[in-house]
């Protein structure tokens, strides 16, 4: 096969953490070309969709995890797959990336689908399920929030909705002196809406991470916060252990799963605290590396196989 990525600069990557890296090194031990590039590099010429793409190979060696080769100049039609893995936040340029990819919908395998990324606030599409929820408020008035505070026990956790890796994540405390101002920062002046959930005591024991594929589970890591901290993300020095898929979990899936799968996002990370769903990653969800030395099973084999049958049905049709 011949697979595009859509990420960031190879400058970004963390060898031994990286989800995308890991899968794009699976794809190429099988012997697939792997293409990467910028969302900037696409363009769309009398209404074909085309990329800028570099042909990449991936080593295990930290600072140069990934090498390109020269610009080449591809339709995005005639790949078998593309992966869309640029990082957060959902900006003016990621919302162009995926109107142009409109342009091969149907006709090239694109995960996630463009469509169900545009559909899929990582924050806002939790809110589709409130029964699996912790209490959450989506609003920006100041004193809106400071009641919900106070309803849901004094203590809550506030998080801007183009926020990603526990950036801007804070809590909240109605005995709290700059409970004020962390409303007021959060809000931009009550400009701009924030996502605030009740706090979960189980965040102390870590936040699991499940991954999906198409609706179904890959496995599941619990990210543990360090002392002091509210966020329990990688990125922000949460440390990683093993964790089960318990029953709580499997309802949770058993009810997203038909709606993921029809918005066409496939490969999805779900952000579990004591039992209710917090968060619904679709851009760049991670954690696969992690899982994999957990439980020794490589999970990147699972995804790529998936790939090469899902890519294959779809050139089929």
């Amino acid at each position: 096969m011949r697979i595009v990525v859509i990420m960031d600069p190879p400058s970004t990557v963390i060898v031994d953490e990286d989800t995308s890296f890991a899968l794009m090194h699976e794809a190429a031990h099988r012997g697939h070309r792997v293409d990467h590039c910028l969302a900037r590099d696409l363009y769309v010429v009398d209404g074909e969709l085309r990329a800028t793409v570099r042909r990449a190979t991936m080593q295990k060696v930290a600072g140069a995890a990934i090498v390109l080769d020269a610009p080449e100049q591809v339709a995005l039609s005639e790949v078998d797959a593309i992966l869309v893995r640029t990082d957060p936040p959902f900006d003016r340029q990621y919302l162009w990336c995926t109107l142009m990819l409109e342009r091969v919908r149907g006709r090239t395998l694109v995960v996630n689908d463009p469509q169900g990324l545009r559909r899929a606030n990582e924050k806002l599409y939790a809110c589709n399920f409130p029964e699996l929820m912790p209490r959450t408020l989506v609003s920006s008035e100041k004193e809106r929030i400071k009641s919900f505070v106070e309803e849901v026990g004094g203590r809550a956790v506030i998080k801007p909705l183009d926020g990603a890796g526990g950036e801007g994540v804070m809590a909240l405390a109605t005995d709290d002196l700059n409970l004020n101002a962390i409303i007021e920062m959060q809000t931009r002046g009550e400009s701009r809406v924030a996502m605030v959930q009740e706090f979960l005591p189980a965040v102390r024991e870590g936040d699991k991470r499940v991954l999906l594929l198409a609706g179904e589970p890959l496995g599941a890591i619990l990210r543990v916060p360090q002392r002091g901290d509210v966020r329990s993300n990688i990125h922000v020095g949460g440390s990683v252990v093993k964790a089960e898929i318990d029953e709580a979990d499997r309802r949770i899936i058993e009810t997203l799963a038909p709606s993921l799968v029809a918005d066409g996002l496939y490969f999805v990370g779900l952000d579990v605290i004591g039992g209710k769903l917090t968060e619904v990653n679709v851009t760049s969800p991670t954690g696969i590396q992690q899982m994999t030395r957990l439980d020794g099973e490589n999970h990147c084999a699972r995804v790529i196989d998936w790939l090469e049958r899902k890519a294959s049905t779809a050139t089929a049709s």
